[in-house]
């Protein structure tokens, strides 16, 4: 079982959203996985849904020795929240350990004795901890092979790292072990300068460190946790979720290369289905007169030499470009295929980035005004008004904006509604849907 403490002694750094989602991305990417919360707070079961009253039994009452009361096992106090995923939780009577094992010998390896009883039933073990350097975050530095130190891209976060790295690397030379200590960079906001310096700086100073994975800032992760969910079930089309799958990956790419040989390399089937269906496209624009034909239809395809002659005209026309194709010096240029009007439609209006600039494109027929709002003019609905061809109903507007993600709405005659020519949108605090454009 390969153990991760998540540790930073500096409270709203994301260290609790971050022990759920993580653990829920490694039960979804399909490995056993324990959440184990030494927290007093017990946030992970809030997190989760756990009803607190139901909870009769939890981490703390598998730390403490007989002389303090009804010992339990681990696997007696675990609750299943999901497949692969289970959780086991706290509340405050966890507050007390510091106290009632105060003097006493092994105090720090509680933890880790009480986890061995579940070490050949898990993959993983996330342990999420407290917000403070004492006990419980001691013993779950003996418990742990690695630890994650989450990180505000903020300036008090930055200021207060190298004391927490300093602090980690004295409590592993008393631990006697060789921890691996990773730093994630969360909460990370493009659109401001100062995350963008803050994490260059993170870059620079903690560069051995520092992870490549980085937890963006996402209003669904904040979403899932107030609906008891894991990003996973509550929005797996999530920024959040695609930055927490990263992070899981990531860290399954450190597992020994023998274990990572053992997997086969192949397509999934959804790939093969893409791929077949590829080639009969392309056999198609072959039959009506396009000459694209790939690499692979022509290796997979009978050798035209063997081919009896076909009776059918559309068929003789398939075996003669086939022929041409493979006896061919130079490759045939591809005609450009066909569009639909609809496709059409959806590349020319919406959001894009020319340059420096975005431009925005919208088909309103009888507006008589249209604006957009966001994040880039305070949300104002007259501040950025776009040009209009009053004969074909089309609006266009181009605005400089600096590298960043934006939030937007169209404001139509007064009338706020969705971009409906931008797919990317994210529930706003009124419950409508806001667009979203990532400057690069």
């Amino acid at each position: 079982m390969r153990t991760i403490a998540i540790i930073n002694q500096k409270g709203g750094c994301g260290k609790t959203t971050t022990s759920i989602n993580l653990a829920a991305c490694l039960a979804r990417l399909g490995h056993k996985t324990l959440l184990a919360d030494m927290d007093p707070q017990g946030h992970c079961a809030v997190g989760l849904a756990v009803p607190e009253d139901q909870v009769e039994r939890t981490i703390y009452d598998t730390l403490i020795q007989e002389c303090d009361g009804k010992v339990a096992q681990l696997p007696d106090v675990v609750w299943q929240i999901a497949s692969d995923f289970d959780l086991a939780p706290s509340n405050i009577a966890l507050a007390a350990f510091e106290q009632t094992f105060a003097g006493r010998d092994g105090r720090e390896d509680r933890l880790a004795k009480s986890l061995d009883s579940v070490r050949a039933s898990y993959s993983w073990c996330i342990i999420d901890c407290p917000p403070s350097v004492g006990l419980l975050t001691f013993n779950a530095l003996k418990a742990c092979d690695e630890v994650i130190v989450p990180v505000e891209t903020g300036f008090f976060s930055l200021h207060g790292l190298t004391r927490m790295i300093e602090t980690l690397d004295l409590m592993k030379d008393k631990c006697g072990k060789d921890i691996h200590v990773r730093v994630l960079p969360t909460q990370y906001d493009t659109r401001t300068k100062l995350a963008r310096e803050v994490l260059a700086e993170l870059r620079n100073k903690f560069r051995d460190h520092l992870m490549t994975s980085t937890v963006n800032f996402n209003t669904k992760l904040k979403e899932a946790a107030s609906f008891g969910q894991p990003i996973t079930e509550y929005d797996p089309g999530s920024r959040g979720y695609k930055d927490f799958v990263n992070l899981a990956r990531e860290l399954m790419g450190h597992r020994p290369v023998e274990i990572e040989a053992t997997v086969p390399e192949r397509l999934s089937r959804p790939a093969e289905l893409v791929q077949r269906a590829r080639q009969l496209a392309q056999l198609t624009n072959v039959q009506f007169g396009r000459t694209t034909v790939s690499t692979e239809i022509v290796e997979s395809t009978p050798s035209v030499a063997t081919l009896e002659t076909p009776a059918d005209p559309a068929h003789s026309l398939i075996a003669n470009r086939l022929a041409a194709l493979e006896t061919a010096d130079e490759p045939t240029p591809a005609s450009p295929p066909q569009k639909t009007t609809e496709q059409k439609i959806a590349e020319f209006y919406g959001v894009k980035q020319v340059g420096p600039d975005v431009v925005f494109r919208a088909r309103f027929q009888d507006a008589k005004a249209v604006t957009v709002a966001g994040d880039f003019n305070n949300w104002s609905s007259d501040a950025t008004p776009m040009e209009t061809d009053s004969r074909q109903g089309e609006w266009r507007m181009c605005l400089p904006l600096t590298p960043g993600r934006y939030r937007y709405r169209l404001v139509v005659d007064g009338k706020w509604i969705t971009d409906p020519n931008n797919q990317y949108v994210e529930a706003n605090q009124f419950g409508e849907l806001n667009n979203i454009v990532e400057v690069e």
